[in-house]
């Protein structure tokens, strides 16, 4: 009886198959008695304001040629006064449900993944909900930096295969200008700000998200913070003229640290999956900064042809930053249905991750 009992659901009709000869399922002995995930739609939002490294020449003491050659961006997008995260963050979801053909009404949970949240409560996603009419869905935010829509797209995934939610929206959305020291030259050129967002949800007859490596170490979170703003250092007016409110990055190591923690997550994701980078039809890694990318994609083994880069026209937009390259990705055709798609990302905290998908 056992034995019929599980033939029937690993081949009912609304179940997706857990075996496939180009690749190995590593949820598959989990995943019998659940449902895959997949990513069935994807929007981007970014300002209109740009602000280029000419622009900064007449900010800070630096050049285009120097911040070119040492990150790789040209141009960042910069939000509005009276534009905020929760508003990017919408703009994104309403773009990512109509690609997926999915109404606000439908959603059943909604997953923030931000940094720089409109305030430190209400949670962004509930602001966000209300704004897209999403009167249904269950809402928090996540904070795991740069490393948040990977986060994101797990813990979606953990609802979507117990069967708990069907239809799941996470966004990674950034308004780093405001945390930004426009007077310091080292961490200024970096960023910008925007959102992308996916929506979530088992799609019959395919595996979807594969894999999701994520790690964090803690001993760590110096190299990348904003000391202000929480409860061990409250704004006071001693703090805000100490600069405590800005972003404070030591950048040498945290470049370090960068490589081979993307580096370390994507063999392991590699691993679960049994295949090796050649098999991975297009590489997104975190937009941070060229050499990083390079770097990375150099020890994987991965040809340029696999590498899709966009930081050169966004700058770092932290979790937002896989989330608006996976969109560009998918609507300039750098893969189709049924390619394999690995995302990196490494963020303060320190935290990283990497996740496979059939798309």
């Amino acid at each position: 009886m056992f034995a019929l009992k599980l033939e029937l659901l690993l081949t009912a009709p609304n179940m997706s198959p857990i075996t496939s000869a180009k690749f190995k399922n590593p949820r598959a002995k989990y995943n019998f008695q659940g449902r895959t995930c997949s990513i069935t739609g994807v929007g981007s939002y970014v300002p209109a304001k740009v602000i280029t490294n000419a622009d900064l020449e007449k900010m800070v003491d630096t050049t285009d040629e120097w911040i070119t050659t040492r990150t790789g961006i040209k141009e960042r997008h910069i939000a509005a006064q009276d534009e905020f995260t929760s508003d990017l963050a919408s703009r994104a979801a309403l773009r990512a449900l109509e690609n997926a053909g999915v109404t606000p009404q439908q959603l059943d949970l909604i997953i923030i993944a931000t940094i720089t949240p409109d305030m430190p409560f209400p949670s962004t996603a509930c602001l966000v909900q209300r704004k897209i009419g999403a009167h249904r869905a269950a809402a928090f935010d996540l904070e795991a930096a740069c490393s948040g829509f990977i986060y994101g797209l797990e813990i979606a995934q953990q609802f979507i295969m117990s069967r708990t939610y069907d239809t799941v929206l996470v966004v990674g959305a950034e308004k780093l200008s405001s945390i930004v020291d426009w007077k310091d030259r080292n961490t200024c050129v970096l960023f910008g700000d925007g959102a992308g967002a996916a929506v979530l949800q088992n799609r019959p007859n395919a595996h979807g998200l594969l894999t999701a490596v994520m790690g964090a170490d803690g001993g760590k979170a110096d190299l990348l913070s904003m000391p202000g703003g929480g409860s061990r250092c409250p704004a006071t007016a001693e703090s805000v003229a100490a600069h405590m409110h800005y972003l404070r990055m030591e950048g040498k190591e945290t470049f370090k640290n960068a490589v081979q923690a993307m580096l370390t997550a994507a063999r392991e994701a590699l691993r679960r999956c049994e295949i090796d980078i050649s098999r991975i039809k297009c590489i997104i890694p975190h937009q941070a900064n060229r050499r990083i990318i390079d770097a990375v994609s150099e020890r994987l083994g991965a040809k340029p042809e696999q590498i899709f880069i966009n930081l050169h026209k966004y700058g770092n937009t932290s979790a937002a930053s896989v989330a608006i390259a996976l969109d560009e990705a998918v609507a300039s055709g750098r893969f189709q249905r049924g390619d394999l798609i690995m995302l990196m990302v490494f963020g303060a905290g320190l935290t990283w991750g990497a996740a496979v998908i059939e798309w």
